[in-house]
């Protein structure tokens, strides 16, 4: 039996995370010999952490909050979703130099559309944050050809300047994009993201109900105890409200097809995946 390949989640903190979870899951059906585990990283020690994971014989890893950003600086080839996101949340550790890419926009995309039953093209789309989950969705849904985004963000320029970055894309694909601050979001949205640090803080939900439009859905790409309150909001404002686990498992088979070329079957596995965290609350 050949030896197993060793990637892990790298970050800050890592001890919640149901990544290996649903890497082991994916290896069990697709029969690649994969090793998956969590790695803690110090806030001020990414780097150092990550090139003595790689040195140990590792292929790759998943990077989580806070060093989505740092991620890609110190990869030899960066993809074009992760060099417009300027964040990455997957390395491989390839013989020729590090790859890195950012798989959390189209996993997100994909949970819409696949699990979620809500398409994203012709849509008018909130998306609350500009931090690392913000800039790795927002070049996806663009490309999802959204009708129109807009970006809030409690620092209205970190919004701006996530909208310049991307507007080039935006004007390709015939979608409108405009930024500001929490203050003035707008109203009557068809789909509302929660990308903020606001559900990860403890913090009230950022935006007022006029976000959202009759039957919109509201997401929060957190998942567990942490993302019910903007559930809760949101159920409580007439939305269909969504968390993150969808998404979670989505960027998770984007990275294991970036690593190993195989592409698992994500129903399966969202379903246990949501068992498991159902049971544990």
């Amino acid at each position: 039996m050949p030896a197993s390949d060793r990637y892990a989640v790298l970050g800050h903190p890592v001890a919640h995370s149901q990544s290996p979870f649903i890497h082991a899951e994916f290896a069990r059906q697709t029969g690649e010999a994969v090793d998956y585990g969590r790695v803690e990283c110090p806030l001020d020690g990414f780097e150092a952490t990550l090139r003595a994971f790689a040195a140990g014989g590792a292929r790759g890893c998943n990077v989580t909050v806070p060093f989505k950003f740092e991620a890609p600086r110190l990869a030899a080839r960066v993809t074009p979703r992760a060099a417009l996101a300027e964040a990455a949340n997957v390395l491989r550790f390839d013989a020729d130099g590090w790859s890195a890419d950012n798989s959390d926009g189209i996993g997100l995309v994909r949970d819409l559309e696949l699990h979620a039953g809500q398409p994203v093209a012709g849509r008018r789309v909130l998306l609350v944050g500009a931090g690392g989950a913000a800039a790795g969705v927002l070049g996806p849904l663009i490309e999802a050809r959204a009708a129109a985004i807009t970006v809030v963000n409690r620092s209205p320029e970190r919004a701006a300047a996530l909208v310049v970055r991307h507007a080039a894309l935006a004007a390709g694909h015939g979608c409108t994009l405009a930024a500001g601050g929490l203050d003035a979001p707008g109203t009557g949205y068809d789909i509302v993201l929660n990308a903020s640090a606001s559900s990860l803080a403890g913090s009230a939900v950022p935006v007022p109900a006029s976000v959202l439009a009759p039957g919109a859905l509201a997401v929060d790409l957190m998942y567990g105890p942490a993302a019910e309150p903007f559930l809760a909001w949101a159920r409580g404002a007439g939305a269909r409200a969504r968390d993150g686990l969808g998404m979670l498992v989505e960027q998770a088979a984007e990275a294991f097809w970036f690593w190993r070329g195989v592409r698992p079957d994500t129903a399966p596995v969202l379903a246990a995946l949501r068992a498991r965290v159902e049971a544990k609350a």
